[in-house]
């Protein structure tokens, strides 16, 4: 069966949840009002939940027919701050925010997930945790730590978690997922590099932070390229610069802000230190000076081997083998779903909602959109996905 061919009742209650999120999305840390509309869904669907005095986050239980093994299903529930560009009747109604990233869509499938095991119950053996996490976006810290903090995944201890996420690059019908690293881990820093001002005509009376800016580019460039092994992914992006105060004087400083990203840890430790030892011979080398300061953030995602091949055969099942990706390339973008698959056997999936024909409509993107179609896939391979894992956990035990 593939899901062209399906389009179930609740398709239409997903459709409905995600518009209704879409017009209204919060930022990171504010997801208050998103909170009390799941909070409603929720007491539709007779799931008790618990929430947090520190965090917008929920945490829903479903307990099957009788005890059994526990499983843990996760959304993201912030938005980012993009305006809009699409013209339609959800658009956001909040200026300047936008769920540019599909995290309206992953509340929505994991609603209807839940809607499913819910009525299916008595068929199933086990506890399935819903958790909805406030503050994905909210990079480097993520809202993850703070709901583990908060023992979302004890009592009872959860087995095995699984999450999801919209991929524009994939068509609607289609699963990506690998084994192992999934997705990228992302630090963040903040450069000030500091020289000393002049009048552009006696550039020799200076130290020229601009100058210094540009040679440091290169430096960063060359630690990728020269000072990597070329069979590592890594990079090294400035997203920001800021500096100088007027077009006829010599710039005393300069502002940078940028993010790493990598696949391995060895190479994530190792690039700060590269880092430092390459713009302190730069500014040695000027008589200036700098300040680094350099956050580790999100860890790069981890699948456990089992836990992929639950997502692998529930949506071989549903969808057919051809269109589930079970050896999908890693990827750059990063997810603080990594520290759930720090503490528990986890594995993230991505699911395909790009339309055949149509131009990729990016994530982070104001014009971002996706096939709504797809929920109702990411919504059955997480029910499938959770009933396959709590099978295999009352056997074992």
């Amino acid at each position: 069966m593939t899901a062209a061919n399906v389009l179930p009742k609740e398709l239409g209650r997903m459709i409905e949840w995600r518009r209704t999120l879409h017009a209204n999305p919060e930022v990171s840390g504010n997801e208050y009002q998103t909170r009390a509309f799941i909070l409603d869904q929720l007491k539709r669907l007779e799931i008790p939940a618990r929430t947090f005095e520190t965090h917008a986050g929920i945490l829903a239980t479903i307990e099957g027919k009788g005890p059994g093994g526990v499983i843990a299903l996760r959304a993201d529930m912030d938005a980012l701050p993009i305006t809009e560009n699409n013209d339609l009747p959800h658009r956001s109604q909040n200026a300047g925010v936008m769920h540019a990233c599909g995290h309206d869509g992953h509340m929505a499938m994991l609603l209807g997930a839940a809607t499913a095991l819910k009525e299916n119950r008595n068929s199933w053996r086990g506890t399935v945790k819903l958790v909805f996490q406030p503050s994905e976006e909210a990079a480097p810290h993520g809202g993850a730590p703070l709901m583990i903090a908060d023992g979302v995944l004890e009592n009872p201890k959860v087995d095995m978690m699984f999450g999801m996420h919209l991929w524009p690059d994939l068509q609607y019908g289609d699963i990506g997922i690998c084994r192992g690293t999934m997705m990228a881990s992302s630090d963040r820093f903040r450069l000030r590099l500091q020289g000393a001002g002049a009048h552009a005509g006696a550039p020799h009376q200076g130290i020229d932070a601009v100058m210094m800016t540009s040679d440091v580019l290169t430096a960063l460039s060359r630690i990728i390229h020269r000072q990597t092994d070329p069979r590592e992914t890594a990079t090294i992006n400035i997203g920001t610069i800021h500096g100088g105060e007027r077009y006829n004087v010599v710039a005393k400083e300069v502002v940078l802000e940028g993010t790493v990203r990598t696949l391995n840890e060895t190479v994530r430790q190792d690039i700060p230190q590269r880092m430092r030892r390459m713009i302190q011979g730069i500014c040695d080398g000027y008589g200036g000076s700098f300040e680094l300061d350099y956050q580790f953030g999100y860890p790069s995602l981890q699948n456990s081997a089992d836990e992929t091949g639950f997502v692998v055969l529930a949506a071989s099942r549903f969808l057919g083998t051809e269109h589930v990706l079970a050896d999908h390339k890693a990827v750059l973008g990063a997810e603080d779903f990594a520290f759930f698959a720090q503490q528990v056997p986890a594995a993230y999936y991505f699911v395909g909602c790009g339309t055949a024909g149509a131009p990729i409509r990016p994530l982070h993107n104001g014009s971002f959109d996706f096939d709504e179609r797809a929920l109702f896939v990411g919504a059955q391979v997480m029910e499938e996905t959770a009933l396959a894992a709590l099978t295999f956990l009352e056997r074992k035990n």
